[in-house]
């Protein structure tokens, strides 16, 4: 940790003084205002320029970065690259220089100690500060290891025989008011949702990371207790996952929970056991032209879309499933209603990837039983073509159905590709999400990851739309 001397922050005769001892808001650009920020750290967009990747950083590292153009500070621990947020400050960029490349927490508490800077910030999250090495008689370190705490907690991990040591995931957590969150860095690329599997009874917590035949699992008894809904943020090429949990009260939290056995171990699948349990929503065999579910469907037969992934533990079982073999599954549950879409005259499906699924079943319903539906339009998010599920049986419900339109958006088309393309947000959906008349009823269902449904939910309600015309599925 760095030591700043003690000086005035903001300093006497700046702006950010106002006469009577309190603070003048420096006036903001247009644009500039905290909803702007806010819309700007859920677009996607790299705050950090680390793609994602968190790291440990030297005081002689942080120093480099005090520049406007390049600034981090360091916030009890923690630095932020807050150049990206120059220009939304409130106080203005001088009283940010201040603490450019140094150890900020003394001034920020003078001025800003009210504020949650962890969830404000939180995108521009470069790492920790990294700890001096204390010598040590290596009899001293080495009971000093293993007495040693991280975040309250003691993990003592456990490397099986044939686990490198170089590739063992390690975790971290952060918090907010509202939420913890757990950050494992599993060093390994292409990590996908399929590799996570997170179970969570009272106040335990189990979450398994699959890091090709190995198992990492993080098992804890949690300080409080946290909501039942949990989301899980991804960032595939650098392998970081972010497991997110909803506290019950706002209470801060002193250590993560007391850690039970198998806590932060790595060892072989084999020698772990594992039961994979993951949500599933039921569709129909195919799209028919004349678009009639199927006479033969009964509740003998139950059809799923499964979309394998090559490193995924869960549809890879799947796909080696042979006739006569057998899994358990639950009754589909779920708090839609048809009635939402029977009073509707606009019903909008927002989709990406796997997130079709749920529109399946809707798409049919709308399209055979709902007379009053004027716009039936489904815009569907994916990477490259080849990831489009269905696309030849919807092109042609769309010629054959006038209500029904079909927009396909890809993040990462080839050259050849001439529909649209990028990610969601406002203007894309201002765009696509449009009423047929002034004051038609409208029904908008959104369903993909968890960012993405997130981001869909809050740019929709930017754009006007109430919480009772926006429905999202969840796991």
């Amino acid at each position: 940790m760095l030591n700043v001397p003690p000086q005035a922050f903001p300093a006497p005769s700046s702006q950010q003084r106002a006469a009577a001892g309190g603070r003048a808001k420096v006036p903001l650009k247009p644009g500039r205002s905290l909803m702007d920020w806010i819309r700007l750290t859920k677009s996607g967009k790299d705050m950090t320029g680390l793609k994602g990747r968190l790291i440990e950083v030297t005081e002689d590292e942080l120093a480099k970065h005090n520049k406007k153009e390049d600034c981090w500070i360091c916030i009890r621990g923690f630095v932020y690259n807050v150049t990206p947020y120059m220009e939304y400050h409130p106080g203005g960029e001088d009283e940010l220089m201040k603490a450019a490349g140094t150890d900020g927490t003394d001034l920020f508490d003078q001025v800003h100690r009210w504020v949650n800077y962890e969830s404000m910030l939180k995108e521009c999250l470069v790492g920790r500060m990294a700890v001096k090495p204390i010598a040590a008689p290596k009899e001293i370190t080495s009971v000093c290891e293993e007495k040693k705490q991280l975040n309250g907690m003691l993990p003592e991990k456990k490397v099986l025989s044939g686990a490198s040591k170089d590739l063992t995931p390690s975790y971290d957590w952060f918090q907010t008011d509202s939420l913890i969150t757990i950050v494992i860095y599993t060093k390994q690329k292409d990590m996908n949702a399929e590799l996570v599997i997170l179970d969570h009874e009272d106040k335990r917590l189990r979450g398994e990371i699959i890091v090709d035949d190995y198992s990492y699992l993080l098992e804890v008894d949690l300080d409080h207790a946290v909501e039942e809904d949990m989301a899980v943020n991804i960032a595939e090429k650098v392998g970081k996952v972010e497991i997110i949990l909803k506290k019950k009260d706002n209470v801060h939290w002193k250590i993560l929970g007391q850690p039970l056995e198998s806590h932060n171990t790595f060892m072989k699948r084999t020698d772990r056991g594992t039961e994979v349990v993951k949500p599933y929503t039921p569709v129909l065999p195919f799209l028919p032209l004349d678009f009639k579910e199927p006479s033969c469907h009964d509740s003998a037969h139950i059809y799923l879309m499964i979309k394998i992934y090559s490193c995924g533990l869960f549809t890879q079982a799947l796909d080696h499933l042979q006739i006569g073999d057998c899994i358990s599954v639950s009754n589909p549950e779920g708090s839609f209603k048809k009635s939402q879409v029977q009073t509707s005259e606009d019903l909008f499906l927002l989709a990406a990837g796997t997130g079709f699924t749920p529109m399946v079943k809707l798409l049919n319903f709308a399209l055979t039983e709902v007379s009053c539906l004027r716009t039936v339009k489904l815009i569907f998010f994916n990477r490259t073509e080849d990831d489009i599920l269905w696309r030849n049986q919807l092109e042609q419900l769309a010629l054959k159905d006038q209500r029904f339109e079909i927009q396909f958006i890809l993040s990462q088309p080839k050259k050849d590709w001439v529909g649209k393309q990028g990610m969601i947000s406002s203007s894309l959906l201002s765009e696509f999400v449009k009423r047929s008349r002034k004051d038609s009823k409208v029904l908008i269902c959104i369903c993909g990851p968890t960012p993405f449904t997130e981001q869909g939910v809050q740019y929709l309600k930017d754009l006007g739309y109430s919480q009772e015309e926006v429905h999202p599925f969840t796991a």
